[in-house]
């Protein structure tokens, strides 16, 4: 298996090569402090241009830079058991969320719960995955 640095591995790293906190990059990025802990955790695996901007600014990094360790691959569902999905993402919304583990390469699930409307202004759950480590992720 290839040995890569994520994401947040990467944000993590060049924030405190610069002596960086959390709240010092925020506020250099303009950037919530939510926001750069939720890249640092790798529940972010994608960035919009703005803030990957902002974020290089505050780190003083080209963003092509950060854009390289951005997840390019997304695996899909499509691939793994549709038994073992069905029981993620009723562990989603029963919010037992613990134990969940990537089944490509065995890493914890961020997980979360999105509200949404339907067309008759119904609240509609929809459980959403994302692997810690690899690209594995339920939409």
């Amino acid at each position: 298996m290839q040995n890569f640095k994520s994401l947040s591995e990467f944000v993590r790293e060049h924030r405190e090569n610069i002596g960086l906190s959390v709240q010092g990059l925020a506020k250099k990025t303009a950037l919530s402090v939510e926001e750069i802990e939720e890249i640092e955790s790798g529940k972010e695996l994608f960035l919009p241009a703005t803030v990957r901007q902002k974020l290089a600014k505050g780190l003083k990094i080209n963003p092509a830079d950060i854009k390289a360790y951005e997840r390019i691959l997304i695996v899909s569902y499509d691939k793994v058991d549709e038994n073992y999905i069905n029981s993620v993402k009723k562990a989603i919304l029963s919010g037992d969320v613990e134990n969940l583990r990537c089944p490509i390469c065995g890493a914890h699930l961020n997980t979360k719960v999105v509200r949404l409307l339907d067309l008759e202004n119904n609240i509609a759950l929809h459980p959403k995955a994302q692997c810690s480590k690899c690209s594995f992720q339920i939409k």
